[in-house]
């Protein structure tokens, strides 16, 4: 298997780099690391699918969204699929990678940010969040990590603490939720979701990756 390096960025988080990977078997892929550690790839996308259809099944009219992390672009892909959708806000902190989707590098970026009811915002969604009018939106996926016990960055913890969150619930409307993903149990988590939300909802999803069977949980926290 070769890795092919399509694009490289250096940041104040570290490096990013994109490659293409190889192999006789099997067709070429993408693949996102951060600081040398893997982040996503094209050929495994199901979470960040089942994470958007999920979170969409939670809020009866998801008008206005909000996907805290662009990666490759599937969750939001997955978002716009849905009719329900109006507007799509998509915050990604590293420039760079926005970038790289705006102009091709990740091939299927342009097509993906030319649908209208998108959004992309270079900046930290915590600062993004803060900014953000009260009531303004119905959902908020937050898919910048795989949960708080699987951070991109060290600072990312903060995005599970009460003072973010108490943020993200004066941004969504009644009705609204904030959707988190996480590969493994985090109680502290859902603590604090506890804390600050009326309703806290722990599902369990089953996903296939790489011919395994991994089970994933869905945070769901509601303002009433």
């Amino acid at each position: 298997m070769d890795h092919v390096e399509i694009a490289r960025a250096e940041t104040e988080r570290g490096e990013l780099v994109l490659s293409e990977r190889r192999d006789e078997n099997a067709p070429a892929a993408l693949e996102l690391r951060v600081n040398g550690v893997f982040v996503m790839d094209t050929v495994e996308v199901a979470t960040e699918r089942a994470l958007a259809s999920a979170a969409l099944a939670v809020v009866d009219e998801p008008r206005a969204v909000v996907v805290g992390g662009l990666g490759l672009g599937y969750t939001m892909h997955e978002v716009l699929a849905d009719s329900r959708v109006e507007k799509c806000a998509v915050v990604e902190i590293e420039e760079s990678l926005v970038g790289w989707m705006r102009d091709g590098t990740v091939p299927h970026g342009p097509a993906l940010l030319a649908d209208e009811r998108v959004t992309v915002v270079a900046a930290d969604i915590a600062v993004a969040m803060a900014e953000a009018r009260p009531e303004t939106y119905d959902l908020v996926l937050l898919d910048v990590d795989n949960g708080p016990g699987y951070l991109v960055h060290e600072g990312n913890a903060r995005l599970y603490e009460r003072a973010f969150l108490r943020t993200v619930r004066a941004a969504l409307r009644p009705g609204g939720a904030l959707v988190v993903w996480s590969a493994a149990e985090a109680p502290e988590l859902e603590s604090a979701l506890g804390s600050v939300f009326d309703q806290v909802d722990v599902r369990r999803h089953d996903v296939r990756l790489q011919d395994r069977d991994e089970q994933y949980l869905l945070y769901v926290a509601r303002p009433s």
